[in-house]
């Protein structure tokens, strides 16, 4: 088995807890509210509380939320390094291919330059 450059274990947690849909958009609406109750993410979300709860609770686990209480209600936000892993694993490859391209556009110019010798020739 190939192992990964960066934090295996938390990208691929991130990657499986984001790939819900209905967990992503529950996210991206305690992002956006910038914190949220159960009652108000059930609202929104199209599945019922005791869903609701169990998107909150995986989003917990991957520590993309946290929540505090405030009497009988939980306020959910997001955490600040939640998707800093995933990031980071990102950040990796888009220099890989960053790097990938500027190789290609190299060989590209090089091969550009060697038809107009050629073609200079004749």
């Amino acid at each position: 088995m190939i192992k990964s450059v960066i934090a295996a274990p938390q990208v691929t947690l991130l990657m499986r807890t984001l790939s819900d849909p209905t967990r992503r958009a529950i996210y991206e609406r305690i992002i956006t509210a910038r914190e949220a109750t159960v009652v108000a993410l059930t609202q929104h979300a199209g599945v019922s509380q005791p869903a609701v709860s169990q998107h909150l609770k995986a989003l917990q686990d991957a520590k993309l939320v946290s929540g505090r209480r405030d009497g009988r209600n939980t306020f959910y936000h997001a955490t600040a390094q939640g998707l800093a892993p995933l990031t980071r694993w990102l950040q990796h490859y888009e220099q890989y291919w960053m790097q990938s391209f500027d190789r290609l556009d190299d060989y590209l110019t090089e091969l550009q330059r060697g038809k107009k010798k050629r073609g200079r020739r004749k």
